[in-house]
């Protein structure tokens, strides 16, 4: 029974999915790419939210605190992309299926 229901689980579409690059136009982002470059590349998002700070530790050791920001695009052939940074640095890139 466990294995059939594992089985089931890897054939239901996933509603958003992660990845390390994004398409825009014929250029290309990538993680760790500034909001600077994302967004000369990729034009104004349809929205831009502010979601808070987080700690993070520099390279020294010391913390201190980041911008964190979700930027939205699309849709694009019925997909918007999710764009998240942290002190202006992409993050992350999701995919989200719009209704």
């Amino acid at each position: 029974m466990k294995r059939l229901i594992c089985s089931l689980l890897i054939l239901l579409p996933l509603g958003a999915y992660a990845s390390s690059t994004l398409r825009c136009g014929s250029a290309l982002i990538s993680l760790e790419d500034s909001s600077s470059v994302v967004s000369s590349k990729c034009g104004e998002p349809i929205s831009r939210e502010f979601v808070g700070y987080r700690e993070v530790l520099d390279e020294y050791g010391f913390r201190h605190e980041v911008v964190v920001e979700e930027w939205a695009y699309g849709p694009r052939n019925g997909m918007y992309q999710f764009l998240r940074f942290e002190g202006n640095r992409l993050i992350k890139i999701e995919s989200k299926r719009g209704r």
